[in-house]
């Protein structure tokens, strides 16, 4: 995937015209010193209210906030697996127990939270891509719709469902590659796709379905859907990423780089008084060298999860047993090297596509210039 130079880069990638998020913009926010000081004594003047100098757990929470809507998360309070990482960002500020924040502080922990974010975009760049017709118009007027329509028709046939559940089905089977956006998103179903199904008034979506009145009723309404998004674009954000492997592979035949990581991870394992520790550690042990190896957190991807599993067996990894710490991290290189061999094997492509339903701009105010910024 293209990468941008400081700005979002444009690329067509499917669903027409896509800004890519790659993380380059935020990393020329903070490794530029002058900028970046500035950045922050105007965030910092900006949270702290009763102007003592300090920011008191209250006045970061606008931080805190800001920060979750520029990793894409819902807002505190309405998502309980979403809200711990909320916690975290507040006991990253405050170490857990310091009440105020210095501005020093303040600027190192929001400079490691930035940087962790644009290695998270460019290792995962994300296309905002604009949903508005023009790609579903070319998808059914195009030579391999019939193609297309005739194998998802064969997928999803059953003679006790109607027309209208076989044309709703076969419109989530369909992606933004063919120009419809996500229909499991309650407004896109509730404003683009059943309004274009109450179109059709005049056809009967009620009565039970042959392959040819499939592939005739669905244009229909798929022109209808097509419409309806020139009147209403829907902004999607698109992710894509394959595990093959070569992450892991870099990491291993880099000798110095695997020992740092690995001696890294085990300062925060727990260890018995004759600093040994319980194989039961190792899950946790792979999720904090994960991203150092290219791979994603430990109960993210089920089907990664999967060749964790099957690897943790093939090494006695789940016995539970007391070891050295040499003998951890020799195992957790073996873990390593079977986990790549599997996805050298077998890769794992993953995607994802995700309704915007607030404007980009002003989702989040964490990187939003100041006045003064902006008039430099």
């Amino acid at each position: 995937m293209e990468r941008g130079s400081g700005k979002l880069s444009r690329k067509k990638s499917g669903g027409g015209n896509g800004q890519v998020l790659d993380g380059s913009n935020i990393m020329e926010l903070v490794g530029n010193q002058q900028v970046f000081t500035t950045f922050v004594d105007h965030k910092f003047h900006e949270l702290d209210t009763d102007k003592d100098g300090k920011l008191s757990v209250k006045e970061l929470q606008p931080a805190v906030a800001d920060i979750g809507a520029a990793l894409g998360l819902p807002a505190h309070g309405t998502n309980p697996d979403s809200d711990h990482i909320y916690s975290e960002v507040l006991n990253e500020f405050t170490h857990g127990k310091q009440e105020n924040v210095s501005k020093s502080e303040f600027k190192e922990v929001l400079s490691d939270i930035l940087l962790g974010m644009a290695a998270g975009l460019k290792r995962d760049p994300i296309v905002i891509l604009r949903i508005d017709g023009e790609d579903l118009l070319e998808f059914v007027n195009g030579s391999g719709y019939e193609a297309e329509m005739n194998s998802i028709f064969s997928q999803i046939e059953s003679p006790n469902r109607s027309l209208h559940d076989h044309i709703i089905e076969a419109l989530g089977k369909l992606t933004v590659e063919q120009g419809i956006p996500p229909t499991s998103d309650s407004w896109v179903l509730s404003n683009i796709m059943e309004p274009a199904l109450l179109s059709q008034a005049g056809s009967d979506l009620d009565k039970s379905v042959s392959q040819e009145t499939f592939l005739e009723e669905f244009k229909i309404v798929a022109m209808s859907v097509a419409n309806r998004l020139k009147e209403q674009p829907v902004i999607v954000a698109h992710s894509e990423n394959t595990f093959d492997g070569s992450g892991v592979k870099r990491l291993l035949s880099n000798k110095f780089e695997l020992d740092k990581i690995l001696n890294s991870a085990m300062e925060t394992m727990p260890k018995d008084r004759n600093g040994k520790l319980s194989k039961e550690y190792l899950r946790v042990a792979l999720d904090t060298v994960a991203p150092s190896a290219g791979l994603p957190p430990v109960g993210a991807i089920e089907e990664m999860d999967k060749v964790i599993g099957e690897v943790f067996k093939m090494v006695n990894a789940d016995d539970a047993k007391v070891v050295k710490e040499d003998e951890f991290k020799k195992l957790l290189t073996e873990i390593l090297g079977n986990i790549m061999l599997q996805l050298e094997g077998n890769p794992i492509s993953v995607s994802s596509n995700s309704v915007v339903h607030e404007p980009l701009d002003s989702s989040s105010t964490l990187l939003q210039p100041s006045p003064s910024e902006t008039a430099a």
